[in-house]
């Protein structure tokens, strides 16, 4: 395996440097999000200020990315969130991460801020800082398109922000081609702050291969296991939409913000609905899956641009959450948020929040500026994204994300905003489920789905195969015993995934006949020549995650923020099929999880790690700073 490299660059001073990363800290951290947050929590200083100079941010690949893995193009990257106050951490497929390691380097870590617009221009083992006057106030889709016209190569990726991140949107996100989008926690404003525009990467060089004849057989086998998956066939066709239906169905989606889990006559909203808007399916870095779908934008000023997506979550946030009926709205603004800049997660939520206050009195046509904050105004949609891309009018104070702009609201708008940690909850809803609202409540990130949700209890298996797929005994979707264990397993084996730099759908999440640790281990061996068992990487996975929870820890994080929203605990799920219908979140029981889910972990009962688990996980003198 090549020397794997970090490269420092201080927006600030101009300085560049670079340092090789030492065998014994992939040992511990293995790369990708691993590493980043070893970095993260080594030059962060406690206390600093997320839009300050001194925040840090890191762009990273994971020890597998670019390689014969199957989809190894999974990037991370990670700052303090301006959005929370805690860890920011967020991933995006495509290509940026494999081309990152062509040209050299495994991570950056940004510091500082500049004087005026830059981008970063990495080719070949070279870092330079360039002017980005030029880019400043330029879209998405225009900005990777004037850099790759400024050098005369169309194989250059682009990592940038847009208008959002420019001004400072607190959940503004990373984008790098048309949808890979980093979108949680604000990173793009990060990015921002620093007058950082974008990241252009071009890279010729190779990766080396422990075992290739080995690695060959093997990823033989793997794409073999993932094509022949149902599963992973119906990704294929339908994308991750197709989770909207059998959702909705249960009881499971967020409509009229809060008020109800289901959406009555929502049929239009289904996946087989995208079909006539489809012109084909594409794929990330070495994907056998093509999960996204791509189309043109069916109406408005902007039709007829090529545009991928759109996921589930910025189906659901676009329409379900807003109550619009119609997928063209999902299509026409899943194009207007990524050529913003803006997660589509973290909008449908504000939005959703603004028009149930609109629709109680809460606000009025004098804070919308006369804007009719109605359900099912689409158009108030198209124009809210604007509004708060350029923060302007309402979208000023929505631009803010949940803890600010409730504050400008007034007390009585906070109940009626669903957010844990500072992070808008998600376009589904977890009252019925007991396992995915612990997950989203105890994320380091926030309310998250893609840290712990442990998709495969959604499958019809056995009681004996689920519990020797995990290793004890499950729990149903519906009960809360067992639960803490089955999101504290499914926590190790994602953050594994971000380590590694490979996709967590073709893991345990989507189908429970994929890939595991057993796999991951063998494709690092192989690949990497690193030998490590499960039980091993299990302990990274743990390493890594507990040194986030240190993260939040030091900035004042505890207990009483892994709490769901009250509106989970007092207000009964109105609609549904069987078990998800009249549900609410139990709290003395919920407390019992908690207690539950720490001593899985080795943290005590406010959620601090012990110094025994330190002390086992080999993070008893952090900030070590080794790197």
């Amino acid at each position: 395996m090549r020397d794997q490299k970090v490269a420092y660059v201080d927006l600030s001073t101009r300085e560049v440097r670079q340092e090789l990363i030492p065998e014994k800290m992939r040992e511990m951290y293995l790369g990708g999000r691993g590493i980043d947050m070893y970095l993260l929590y080594n030059h962060i200083p406690p206390g600093c200020d997320p839009l300050g100079p001194e925040n840090v941010l890191a762009v990273s690949a994971g020890i597998l990315g670019g390689t014969l893995a199957p989809s190894s193009g999974r990037c991370h990257i990670g700052a303090k969130s301006p959005l929370t106050g805690l860890v920011g951490s967020t991933n995006m497929g495509g290509f940026f991460a494999p081309e990152l390691r062509f040209a050299g380097f495994d991570h950056l870590v940004i510091r500082g801020k500049a004087e005026s617009p830059v981008y970063l221009w990495i080719r070949d083992g070279e870092v330079q800082i360039r002017d980005a006057a030029h880019l400043w106030g330029k879209d998405t889709g225009e900005t990777p398109a004037i850099i790759r016209g400024d050098h005369e190569d169309e194989d250059i990726k682009v990592m940038c922000i847009g208008v959002a991140g420019e001004n400072l949107v607190r959940f503004a996100n990373v984008l790098s081609g048309l949808k890979n989008a980093g979108g949680r926690t604000g990173m793009g404003c990060v990015m921002g702050s620093k007058g950082l525009k974008a990241i252009a990467v071009r890279g010729t060089q190779d990766l080396a291969i422990a075992y290739g004849e080995e690695a060959l057989g093997y990823l033989e086998h793997l794409m073999g296991l993932i094509r022949n998956n149902e599963v992973f066939k119906e990704f294929s066709k339908w994308g991750t939409p197709m989770f909207h239906s059998s959702s909705d169905v249960l009881g499971r989606v967020r409509n009229r913000n809060f008020q109800r889990n289901q959406v009555p006559d929502g049929e239009s909203l289904y996946a087989e609905n995208l079909a006539k808007y489809s012109i084909g399916m594409a794929a990330c870095f070495g994907c056998p899956v093509h999960c996204r779908h791509r189309y043109v934008v069916p109406e408005g000023p902007d039709q007829g641009a090529y545009v991928e997506g759109p996921e589930w979550s910025t189906l659901s946030a676009l329409t379900a959450e807003v109550d619009c009926r119609r997928m063209e709205t999902a299509l026409v603004g899943n194009y207007l948020v990524n050529k913003s800049g803006i997660d589509s997660l973290e909008f449908g939520s504000m939005v959703s929040w603004a028009m149930e206050l609109y629709e109680k009195g809460i606000i009025d046509d004098r804070v919308t500026g006369g804007l009719k904050l109605e359900w099912g105004n689409e158009q108030a949609v198209y124009e809210m994204i604007r509004q708060i891309a350029t923060r302007e009018g309402l979208g000023d104070i929505l631009a803010e994300g949940p803890l600010r702009a409730i504050d400008r609201l007034g007390e009585e708008s906070g109940y009626y905003n669903v957010h844990i940690k500072g992070m808008s909850c998600l376009h589904t809803d977890e009252r019925a489920t007991p396992s995915h609202a612990l997950g989203i409540a105890v994320s380091t990130r926030g309310a998250d789905h893609m840290r712990s949700r442990p998709g495969v209890d959604a499958h019809v298996l056995p009681p004996e195969v689920k519990d020797k797929l995990f290793g004890f005994p499950t729990p149903e979707m519906t009960s809360y015993e067992g639960s803490a264990k089955l999101v504290w397993w499914h926590e190790l084996l994602y953050t594994i995934s971000d380590a590694l730099g490979v996709c967590k759908f073709q893991a345990i999440f989507a189908s429970p006949s994929t890939i595991g640790y057993d796999e991951y281990c063998t494709l690092t061996r192989y690949i990497t020549g690193l030998e490590l068992s499960p039980s091993e990487m299990t302990e990274i996975g743990e390493r890594i995650y507990t040194l986030e929870r240190m993260f939040n820890n030091r900035e004042g994080a505890s207990r009483k923020d892994d709490i769901p929203p009250e509106r989970y605990l007092v207000e009964p799920t109105p609609l549904g099929l069987g078990d998800f219908k009249g549900k609410t979140i139990d709290r003395e029981k919920f407390e019992g999880l908690l207690d539950e889910y720490y001593a899985a972990h080795g943290w005590d009962s406010d959620g601090v790690p012990t110094p025994e688990t330190l002390a086992r996980l080999g993070l008893e003198g952090e900030p070590s700073h080794i790197l």
